[in-house]
């Protein structure tokens, strides 16, 4: 009997656990770990941009008004990598992220708050938004939520 464990989905594809994508999301995060283990002092916010540059036209565009938006909106937060996309911390604590749409072939971006952003609302509210173009309406929204999540 083999250790491989193979199944079928609804759609009769073979799934043979994690996409490509997502295991080099996890390398990615590997990556980082080890850095900060290292003790490295990293200029995380140039390990930032320089992701971004590397992003598809876009995904770069949409994360480049993102990350501008944040510093103006939270200069708290600190830049760094997650899982190999831009993300934001307070106190070592992530508080968003930013998923490019082309780096797991998705539809849309996604901006993504965790656990520690303070957007409580009853018992059930978004922790992650579509986004497939920054307008100023959408700036506005988002500063919003980064003032609501860090209050």
């Amino acid at each position: 009997m083999s250790n491989t464990t193979k199944t079928t989905t609804a759609k009769g594809q073979k799934y043979d656990g994690f996409t490509e994508e997502e295991r080099d999301a996890m390398k990615e995060r590997a990556k980082e770990l080890k850095s900060v283990r290292r003790g490295a002092k990293a200029d995380t916010e140039s390990e930032v941009l320089a992701k971004i540059a590397e992003m598809s036209e876009s995904d770069r565009v949409i994360a480049e008004r993102l990350h501008a938006l944040i510093k103006a909106t939270a200069p708290t937060l600190t830049p760094k990598l997650w899982y190999g996309m831009p993300a934001y911390a307070r106190d070592g604590k992530m508080i968003c992220f930013f998923q490019a749409a082309a780096k797991f072939k998705a539809r849309y971006a996604t901006l993504g708050f965790s656990d520690a952003a303070n957007l409580d609302e009853g018992t059930m509210w978004p922790a992650s938004y579509a986004l497939t173009e920054i307008t100023a309406d959408v700036e506005a929204r988002i500063g919003a939520l980064l003032r609501q999540a860090l209050s």
